[in-house]
């Protein structure tokens, strides 16, 4: 068996470090798993919250004064009754799902289910002590919504959780705030 002299073993050692290389940048910082807030009180999340902003998606298209509901289901599981005021139709638009808790997750991983079989994440990755505002994201950081108990949020206390936010790796240029009006 022949030796490898200096040059050969560099021309071999290049390809594989390159490779290496490639591998530890697609593992980067946004490849990091989004980290949730470690416990959640159903009974306290349970209940109304505003919708104050949020990414953008086609199932919220021309929604206003969106809001979500939760409550327990006898079966363990949560329902989720989402709803929004569609201006230019004239009516409101309600949906209604089933969340389950992700074992081991301290009830911050959720998955929602609109419809048998898809499932989507929701994950509280921001929660008040009081359970007045919650930020809920996906994994992947392309859903994220800023709840809060109230139609309005005050500003200071919004920027301060868009810094959390952006900590997480979300693009805050995307968030848009939802109109809501007051009650």
């Amino acid at each position: 068996m022949r030796t490898l002299n200096k040059s050969e073993k560099i021309a071999i050692a290049i390809p594989i470090l390159a490779a290496a290389g490639l591998v530890l940048l697609s593992h980067s910082s946004e490849a990091k798993e989004l980290e949730t807030v470690h416990y959640v009180d159903l009974e306290k999340y349970a209940g109304e919250w505003y919708e104050i902003a949020s990414f953008p998606q086609s199932f919220q298209k021309g929604c206003t004064a969106t809001k979500a509901t939760y409550s327990a289901n006898e079966d363990g599981t949560i329902k989720v009754v989402n709803s929004c005021n569609l201006p230019e139709k004239g009516k409101i638009k309600t949906s209604t799902a089933k969340a389950f808790v992700e074992d081991g997750s301290g009830n911050a991983k959720l998955n929602v289910q609109f419809f048998w079989p898809f499932k989507g994440k929701y994950w509280i990755i921001d929660l008040a002590k009081d359970y007045s505002y919650s930020v809920v994201g996906h994994p992947n950081r392309k859903y994220l919504w800023i709840l809060s108990r109230n139609p309005k949020m005050d500003e200071n206390l919004y920027n301060q959780i868009l810094e959390r936010v952006a900590e997480k790796g979300f693009d805050i240029s995307k968030l848009e705030k939802t109109l809501q009006y007051e009650e």
